[in-house]
């Protein structure tokens, strides 16, 4: 709890995060790691090897906060300008812990734990970094499973959720940059103005995305920046269009990397306007594998009872680069809940808030999850 507290005092953004990085070193110091640091960014993988030779498994802890001013009022709150209104904090502390608990039974376990503690989740890709790096050849084997859990401050505290299958959506971000012809307010006639068009392009991908995407495999378009001009009486020759745009399936994804820039196009060249639009790939999604979340169920309901396990009906269109690993290794992600027993389900806010707060009090339980699904493959029935 006390290396929580730590880690959320002094929140850390991105990839550097120097100080976070030598947090996590220090607790991990006396047990019988072998610890390496990522050469382009600060993270730090942590191989366990047991007693006997068998296979390899990893298990994830993100570091990162975000850019958000803390207004929370805990004792321990951060002060920086930065915030863990994820949850990050806790995932590196339970990290520790589930290195410690490994730690301890070390000579019993027939095979390897990768540790990894990431940078850069937030939007940065701090895992894609960490397998060019060679994460997933630390011990010389590649793992046989990986797993993540993730805090959620809206979830029953201690109620582990995931589903097989997708979990999580993609996450990719659309720029439409529209260029027409400038000049005075009071006279558009005289300029091809870049404004409307930019408006009629945010109703547009509304449209589309309930009209060209099959409904059984929904995207989530939302324009989230809109930018044009400087002055109230002077028509700009350029206005811009951001978006984050989620989806459940590779194949959707195809289809609006091929489309959306068309559209973009065409609406443009109506108003006589040219475009530059490009949907950039970020997160793919998320995907458990279906045998290993039927094992960490089993797992984790013999561990706290088949209560504190609960099966999703619906993935989750928030984005995981967690996701980059599963692509590699078949594993599982899975949501556990950490609201505050003061806070009502109806009143609880999300993660990212400003306000969000996380108990702590179930870092042991985070811990000893992480370990036991670690442990189911190395240590023989």
């Amino acid at each position: 709890m006390e290396l929580r507290r730590v880690l959320h005092r002094e929140p850390e953004v991105g990839l550097e995060l120097p100080q976070t990085q030598q947090v996590v070193m220090d607790a991990l110091a006396g047990l019988p790691l072998e610890i390496s640091t990522g050469r382009e960014v600060t993270s730090v993988v942590a191989v366990l090897r047991g007693g006997a030779p068998g296979p390899t498994v990893l298990l994830r802890g993100d570091m990162d906060a975000l850019p958000v001013v803390e207004e929370t009022g805990l004792e321990y709150a951060a002060e920086n300008g930065n915030m863990h209104a994820c949850g990050h904090d806790l995932h590196t502390a339970g990290l520790v812990g589930a290195a410690q608990l490994l730690s301890a039974h070390r000579e019993e376990l027939r095979g390897n734990v990768i540790f990894m503690f990431q940078p850069g989740e937030e939007g940065r890709g701090g895992a894609g970094y960490m397998l060019r790096e060679g994460l997933l050849q630390a011990t010389g084997d590649k793992p046989i499973a990986a797993y993540a859990l993730h805090v959620w401050a809206q979830a029953v505290k201690g109620l582990f959720q995931m589903r097989p299958g997708t979990m999580m959506a993609s996450s990719n971000q659309l720029h439409i940059t529209v260029r027409g012809r400038g000049g005075h307010g009071s006279m558009p006639d005289t300029t091809v103005d870049p404004v409307p068009v930019v408006a009629e392009l945010v109703l547009a991908l509304q449209t589309y995305a309930t009209r060209r995407v099959n409904v059984f495999d929904p995207v989530v378009i939302t324009v989230t920046q809109l930018e044009a001009g400087v002055a109230i009486n002077v028509i700009p020759n350029t206005a811009r269009l951001g978006a984050t745009v989620r989806t459940l399936s590779d194949a959707t994804l195809d289809q609006l990397t091929r489309e959306l820039p068309a559209l973009a196009e065409r609406i443009a060249a109506a108003h006589g306007c040219t475009v530059d639009a490009r949907l950039n790939p970020q997160y793919p999604v998320t995907t458990n594998d279906a045998g290993r979340t039927a094992e960490t169920t089993a797992v984790l309901s013999a561990l706290f009872g088949a209560d504190r396990v609960e099966a999703l009906p619906n993935p989750l269109m928030g984005a995981e680069d967690f996701s980059m690993v599963l692509k590699e290794v078949p594993g599982t992600f899975a949501m556990f809940g950490a609201r505050p027993d003061d806070v009502s389900a109806e009143e609880a806010p999300s993660n990212h808030s400003s306000i969000v707060r996380f108990d702590d009090a179930v870092l042991g339980d985070q811990a000893a999850a992480l370990a036991e699904l670690a442990v189911q493959h190395l240590v023989p029935a």
